[in-house]
């Protein structure tokens, strides 16, 4: 079920008048662009996060900086986007453990493996807290472009009241049912972008190698019906070689290992899947760690006997 967002949203209302306290966990790349957006709109927002100089920038928008994790206890609804399993079992310990006040609902945001969330579940569930898994589609620069979605799952009835808070920070919220379906589908998701990213590093360097030179080669693909809103936006990395991070190769490998996971726990084959978190496992052997995923490409360039240069040539990325 696909929800359209509000072309005008801001502090959304809840039922009786008031509007909901936000807390937000976690201010990387990623959490500071959702978070902003928030404080932006004008929700009630306390941020926390283990570096505090990475939330204080939110001030200037609005919210407020909390200097215990414990103090967003006391907020309606918790947001947490951090990077592992392990960062959020940490957070969620900091949030609840000790705590007079709990949140009505925690809306969590990482990717994750679907024990683990299921294991959150049942911690919240203890406590009477209303969970909903929510993980994204998108990254810092889909968020500023208003371009970030979610797939979400759990009660209907959190989704309802948390949906008008995900349309501030994006084009809208997918519901697919109860538990930990938004998890399965989000790994399937990051799945894909692995394994489409190397194919299209294999026929971006094919057709280079065959003298088609890669921005006239993506121009055509981006209007072509392979194009897609994935294409357009890395179409600028794979021309000028401007690899600025915005999903490390680690972090690939982590959710390729989590759908290879899900294969083996449903038995579905997944040969494709496998080969590229083997080529992803290839870039971090190499060091190429701090740089995008989207380095795929170099590596493939150099496996072909092919050296790549920035071609210099403003192309559109979708987005801007």
């Amino acid at each position: 079920m696909r929800t359209k967002p509000d072309p005008h949203p801001g502090p959304p209302p809840v039922k009786g008048g008031g509007e909901l306290s936000v807390g937000w966990i976690g201010t990387g790349r990623m959490g500071y662009a959702m978070a902003a957006r928030l404080a932006k709109g004008g929700a009630d927002v306390l941020a926390w996060n283990r570096t505090r100089a990475k939330a204080e920038p939110l001030a200037k928008l609005g919210a407020r900086i909390a200097d215990e994790l414990s103090e967003l206890a006391s907020r309606d609804v918790v947001f947490c986007m951090v990077s592992t399993w392990d960062d959020v079992k940490q957070v969620m310990h900091g949030l609840l453990d000790g705590a007079k006040r709990t949140p009505r609902m925690v809306i969590e945001c990482s990717s994750i493996s679907l024990e683990g969330s299921a294991e959150l579940r049942a911690t919240l569930a203890a406590r009477k807290i209303e969970y909903l898994a929510a993980p994204v589609s998108g990254n810092a620069k889909v968020i500023q472009a208003g371009r970030l979605s979610f797939v979400c799952s759990g009660p209907k009835k959190a989704f309802d009241a948390a949906r008008p808070y995900l349309e501030m920070m994006g084009k809208g919220a997918s519901y697919v049912g109860e538990g930990e379906l938004s998890r399965i589908v989000k790994i399937c998701h990051n799945v894909f972008l692995g394994v489409v990213t190397q194919s299209l590093a294999e026929v971006t360097v094919l057709a280079q190698k065959a003298g088609v030179s890669r921005h006239a080669f993506l121009d055509f693909m981006n209007q072509s019906v392979m194009g897609s809103t994935f294409t357009r936006y890395k179409a600028p990395a794979f021309v000028n070689l401007d690899f600025k991070v915005t999903f490390t190769p680690y972090l690939l490998r982590k959710d390729l290992d989590l759908g290879l996971e899900a294969g083996r726990r449903f038995e579905v084959p997944m040969p494709l899947a496998t080969a590229t978190r083997d080529l992803v496992q290839s870039l971090i052997g190499r060091g190429w760690t701090e740089q995008d995923f989207a380095t795929l490409l170099l590596q493939q360039a150099q496996a072909s006997g092919l050296a790549l240069e920035p071609e210099n040539v403003r192309i559109e990325d979708g987005l801007s």
